[in-house]
């Protein structure tokens, strides 16, 4: 049975689970490009429950462009995570006709398209975000690292131990919510190769990546994301990317 992320009870879950490793070595380092006092307007694509916007919006005080195609999501985001500068919409078909073209600063797509069942969904999705992107402008993709599947990270796993998985198969990933059983989510495998090639291919340049792990982080840092967050249980993250992160820019 696949994972629908506009049931209830799949949103309220995913809501429930603690995303440290994900703002310590995935937002965090979304956020870092988005530092600029030029950047005035964020489209967050995907945005769920409003956690990663909400966080932006409150770090530098932009104004972003919330969308994702969950109701549930939505719902849970503008009950839990109102915020003066954060704009939820809902949307359908990755469709963002609201927007014109050239109207946003910046974008990212976090754990967007490990979630999408086709490369050529991806590229429209890409495509769309390129059209209404200034030039210029930065897009970034936080997503699960293809080369980490099956390693135990602390709070999550993504993939079969020792299977090799080929490239758009589906893949099992195992997120542990405190107090609960597993949230076991349905994915698809994308290779590095993917991005880069859609990336490239919707007009995109200066692409690049990053793969950070815990030992690229100043550890007093640690110590108050540790004391946010009420956990110090990390794992594999120590030594092995859980995330990929990928920075592009449209051409000015």
């Amino acid at each position: 049975m696949k994972t629908s992320w506009k049931e209830d009870s799949v949103a309220g879950k995913f809501d429930a689970y603690n995303d440290v490793l994900e703002q310590t070595l995935g937002f965090e380092f979304v956020f870092r490009t988005f530092d600029k006092a030029e950047i005035k307007k964020v489209l967050d694509f995907g945005c769920g429950p409003g956690k990663v916007a909400y966080r932006l919006a409150d770090r530098i005080g932009c104004n972003v462009i919330a969308v994702d195609e969950s109701r549930k999501m939505l719902d849970i985001a503008k009950a839990k995570r109102q915020h003066p500068h954060v704009d939820y919409h809902l949307i359908e078909h990755d469709n963002l006709s609201f927007l014109p073209d050239h109207s946003v600063d910046a974008a990212m797509a976090c754990y967007v398209f490990i979630n999408t069942d086709s490369d050529q969904r991806i590229k429209g999705i890409i495509d769309e975000i390129f059209r209404v992107l200034k030039p210029g402008a930065s897009f970034v993709i936080l997503d699960t690292n293809p080369d980490s599947t099956g390693i135990e990270f602390s709070t999550f796993r993504n993939g079969i131990p020792g299977k090799e998985y080929s490239y758009g198969e589906e893949r099992n990933e195992w997120l542990h919510v405190p107090g609960q059983a597993d949230l076991i989510l349905n994915d698809f495998h994308w290779p590095k190769s993917m991005y880069y090639k859609l990336l490239t291919h919707a007009g995109f340049e200066n692409v690049t990546l990053s793969e950070p792990t815990l030992n690229d982080i100043d550890q007093e840092h640690v110590k108050a994301i540790e004391k946010e967050f009420q956990f110090n249980n990390w794992k594999c993250e120590k030594e092995y990317p859980p995330f990929v992160i990928f920075k592009a820019v449209k051409p000015a």
